[in-house]
């Protein structure tokens, strides 16, 4: 267990950061006292931060934090808007030089593409997405994987549905795996080798405690009002509905189903997007620094 004062401590003043975590660790209050402390701007890295329409719900920072240090890529997309590892690379470049980057958040596929390179693969046609969509939905991955090509199949993560879709879109797009498409990656915006790089990882009864104060924290700042501006526009097929708990809370919202009941499913779904959170920078995030930050 290491205490804030003590990460401050490690962290080289003039290097950017990078910090990931599962939900609810403690990502944000840190690169804020790091900003604080050290200087920076703090730069979003979580997919479902950059959307306008749910600020409680995704635990973007609050008026108080944006005032005590500058934030950039938070809520400045249309919930209606899809929104790619790509679109996030691109928008996050102009904030990388200048101002220190203090980069954060729990979307490892935002920072594999920020530390790694990201892939120039051409937009999947909208005829073929919903093709897509639709086999998925039907049958599930199974018939999906089965038409990948060897290379892709074995290099993906094959238990994420949407992985294992977007490379079955690639190769009927472009006629090529995604993995050799991968192996033509261009060179990462910003390398590891130049950042203090850091996982934030509680554990795992620790992590658990801290999503249930933060429903509870939610519930505190408005979040059933903010249900309330978005229940008439909602739907699940809009990007920023993928939203943990926001179609449980809008059912909530119609008298579907007791508030008790929509608290529980959250925070329920949250621990378990957290475990997956945590296999994922397990498996992709070894050289960073793991950091226990306590209760």
């Amino acid at each position: 267990m290491t205490g804030k004062a003590d990460i401050l401590a490690g962290i080289a003043p003039d290097a950017p950061v990078l910090i990931a975590g599962p939900t609810a660790s403690g990502k944000s209050d840190l690169a804020l006292a790091i900003a604080e402390a050290q200087g920076g701007r703090v730069i979003n890295a979580d997919a479902l931060q950059v959307f306008s329409d749910w600020r409680i719900l995704t635990a973007r920072p609050d008026d108080d934090d944006i005032v005590r240090a500058p934030h950039a890529l938070y809520g400045h997309v249309p919930g209606d808007r899809p929104y790619s590892v790509g679109h996030w690379l691109r928008d996050a470049a102009p904030f990388l030089h200048g101002e220190r980057p203090i980069v954060v958040g729990g979307t490892g596929l935002y920072f594999t593409a920020l530390t790694q390179g990201l892939a120039q693969i051409p937009p999947t046609p909208p005829a073929l997405r919903a093709e897509a969509d639709a086999r998925r939905a039907a049958g599930g991955i199974a018939a999906l994987l089965a038409e990948l090509d060897p290379e892709s199949a074995a290099r993906i993560d094959r238990a994420n549905p949407m992985r294992v879709q977007r490379a079955w879109e690639v190769l009927r797009a472009t006629g090529e795996g995604i993995a050799r498409w991968q192996d033509r990656t261009g060179p990462p915006l910003l390398p590891l080798g130049g950042v203090t790089a850091i996982v934030l990882s509680p554990d795992r009864n620790a992590l658990a405690a801290r999503i249930d104060r933060r429903f509870q924290a939610m519930l505190g700042a408005g979040l059933m009002d903010e249900v309330a501006r978005n229940a008439p526009g909602f739907a699940p097929d809009l990007p920023s509905s993928k939203a943990i708990g926001a179609a449980d809370l809008v059912s909530c919202h119609r008298g579907e189903i007791t508030l008790d009941e929509a608290g529980a499913r959250l925070c329920t779904l949250t621990r378990q997007y957290a475990k997956r959170q945590r296999t994922w920078f397990r498996s992709r995030m070894a050289e960073w620094k793991w950091i226990d930050p306590g209760p």
